[in-house]
């Protein structure tokens, strides 16, 4: 057993956690700042198997910090990968509708477009053509030049070399295992002590909170993305091309995503997990946590039927035809199933509002005088990472005395 100590300490080494540790850093060049992660290596889970899409802000209610977020993080991300000469597509995005219907809500999205200060456009057939031959829509689309895509792990290599320079110590194997007293927990074999603990620990992080006696009207609830990828692009798409969402939930829908390797994926789903790391049928499995998931699964039926059909409906797309069949909604081509393979799938960090029994549709910070809980930092958390770090740091860290340890 060793002891370790550090102004702030970091639980979690994903997009959140790098970023809010280099905004730290850049703004109190004196402070120590220890990284820690359950895992032996970066971007296992969430920021490592993300869609590498960068949104431009334009789902989201103007009253959340999605909104407030995600348009400025956007270009931040894009200044800090033209920095570290990451690659980014900056190939735009078309959202196309199915019916009348979906008009109503394409004029909702272009309403929070104007009011979340984002640039968006909305065309017609013959623009679509030209914009992306491959979609298809009815009467009307939605054009957001500003959307990119970016290797999320590229990322994640930059910012822990920059953190490094910056002085920044990292400790992975590590997991949290207790909170042992006021300012000190039991990671691994370490007894950690700190000034103030940021605990960004994704699908873990509700967890974490209640060691500290926060995040008590939220549990997590894990949503499996599943992808099909052709690597050749063999359809020769240009633009990321959308279906218009269910703004009602925080789910997109099954899309045409453009990589910046250019490669093509089809996903994700969002397909309920049994326990949080399933990422194969048995892989990693928990039992205990397995059956929190029945138990929450099971409220969920008699308390939020819609919300359990959702998931039953997303099961289903386990099968390769359909999620075919949705992605086939939007483009002209005919989808042969041998040139799709399955992707690496991600997990979703979904928290649940134990008070509705309703997912939680923005971002949720909770703090007391020691430390600080990021949850439900889902998507678009990629995007509005860096914009994200500095809220929490101008809002949540400057109202504490750091404590030195």
């Amino acid at each position: 057993m060793r002891a370790l100590s550090a102004d702030f300490v970091i639980v979690g080494a994903g997009i959140v956690g790098l970023t809010i540790a280099y905004t730290i850093l850049k703004n109190s060049k004196n402070s120590s700042v220890l990284i820690i992660d359950k895992e032996n290596s970066l971007g296992l889970h969430a920021s490592g198997r993300n869609s590498g899409v960068l949104h431009a802000g334009f789902y989201y209610t103007p009253d959340s910090l999605k909104a407030k977020l995600t348009r400025e993080g956007n270009e931040i991300m894009k200044d800090f990968c033209k920095q570290m000469q990451i690659p980014v597509n900056y190939c735009g995005k078309v959202v196309v509708a199915s019916s009348e219907s979906d008009l109503k809500t394409l004029e909702v999205l272009n309403q929070r477009a104007e009011a979340n200060g984002v640039d968006v456009k909305i065309v017609n057939e013959n623009y679509l053509k030209e914009l992306e031959p491959n979609a298809k829509t009815y009467k009307f689309a939605l054009w957001s030049p500003n959307t990119a895509s970016v290797n999320p792990l590229n990322v994640i290599k930059a910012l822990r070399e920059k953190l490094q320079e910056m002085n920044a110590e990292f400790l992975l194997n590590a997991r949290v295992l207790a909170r042992v007293g006021e300012r000190k927990i039991l990671a691994g074999e370490n007894i950690i002590h700190f000034g103030r603990l940021i605990n960004c620990a994704g699908l873990y992080a509700d967890k974490i909170a209640r060691l500290f006696n926060l995040g008590k009207d939220y549990k997590l609830m894990p949503f499996k993305g599943l992808y099909l990828k052709n690597d050749d692009n063999i359809l020769g798409i240009k633009r990321h091309i959308y279906p218009v969402p269910n703004i009602k939930n925080p789910f997109l829908g099954v899309h045409f995503t453009i990589t910046s390797e250019q490669s093509l994926k089809i996903g994700p789903t969002a397909t309920p997990c049994l326990w949080r790391e399933q990422y194969g049928f048995f892989e990693r499995f928990r039992p205990f946590e397995a059956l929190e998931t029945i138990s929450l699964g099971t409220k969920l039926l008699i308390k939020n039927p819609p919300l359990f059909k959702l998931g039953i409906e997303e099961f289903l797309k386990h099968l390769k035809a359909r999620v075919l069949k949705d992605a086939q909604k939007l483009i002209k081509i005919p989808l042969r199933a041998p040139d799709w393979q399955w992707a690496k799938p991600g997990i979703r960090a979904q928290l649940i509002d134990l008070r509705t029994y309703s997912l939680v549709q923005d971002f949720i910070v909770e703090k007391d005088n020691f430390s600080i809980h990021i949850l439900n930092a889902v998507s678009p958390a990629f995007t509005a990472s860096f914009a994200f770090a500095k809220y929490v740091v101008q809002n949540y860290i400057k109202e504490v005395q750091i404590a030195q340890v």
